[in-house]
């Protein structure tokens, strides 16, 4: 069989924003609010995020979803050194990274925690459930603050809110995805919370809330 030709990369760019547009519509939409020239480099962080994510998370997909992930992770490290690799997202990730001097540790922590919902599902309290979302989110905000580009002299004191920021968008998609993400074993909301206001792992698949799942929802927020 003749290979594939290597992707290019205005093809990879415009794979990533119709990703973009088809998973994360609100995203996408804000995305118009930035100038023009930085809009590519947000759907590429968006689509190489969302390509590990379908990864781990797809109820559609088949095969082992570890060794998946760990040829991803293989690539990506190759594209980040260099290496010009056939994963159509990676190409535009890649020259989005070295345009804008993202960290690479921030990029091993995000798959770190793509790795830990292979194996994880639940989390006993609110400080480990920080932990993995630490590299879930926190350095998803940290990934995007060079490309929004904070004042000058500023991108220091901008750090910290933009991490507390990935925080608050990830754990608002844990209240909002509670059902979904218990049909892929995963409890995202810490035991000893539920524990605290007398709910049951079971409770938070239930068609109609209770009251106490309601009172931990409105705590967790």
């Amino acid at each position: 069989m003749t290979p594939a030709p290597p992707v290019t990369l205005t093809a990879s760019y415009e794979l990533c924003r119709r990703i973009n547009a088809r998973h994360g519509r609100s995203y996408y939409l804000a995305t118009r609010l930035l100038p023009i020239w930085k809009r590519p480099h947000v759907h590429a962080l968006y689509g190489f995020a969302r390509h590990a994510d379908e990864i781990v998370d797809s109820f559609t997909m088949t095969g082992d979803r570890a060794a998946a992930l760990d040829g991803f992770a293989a690539r990506t490290a190759l594209a980040l050194a260099g290496v010009p690799q056939d994963d159509p997202v990676l190409p535009a990730f890649a020259q989005t990274v070295r345009s804008f001097g993202i960290d690479h540790g921030d990029v091993e922590a995000f798959l770190a925690s793509m790795r830990a919902d292979l194996t994880v599902g639940r989390y006993t309290t609110y400080e480990d459930l920080l932990g993995y979302m630490e590299g879930s989110a926190a350095v998803v905000g940290t990934m995007m603050l060079p490309v929004l580009e904070a004042l000058p002299g500023m991108a220091e004191r901008a750090r910290e809110p933009a991490r507390q920021l990935g925080f608050a968008f990830q754990l608002t998609n844990f209240l909002r995805d509670v059902p979904e993400d218990l049909r892929r074993g995963r409890v995202y909301l810490p035991l000893d919370d539920l524990e605290r206001f007398g709910v049951r792992v079971a409770d938070l698949g239930r068609p109609t809330p209770t009251r106490a799942l309601r009172e931990l929802l409105a705590f967790e927020a």
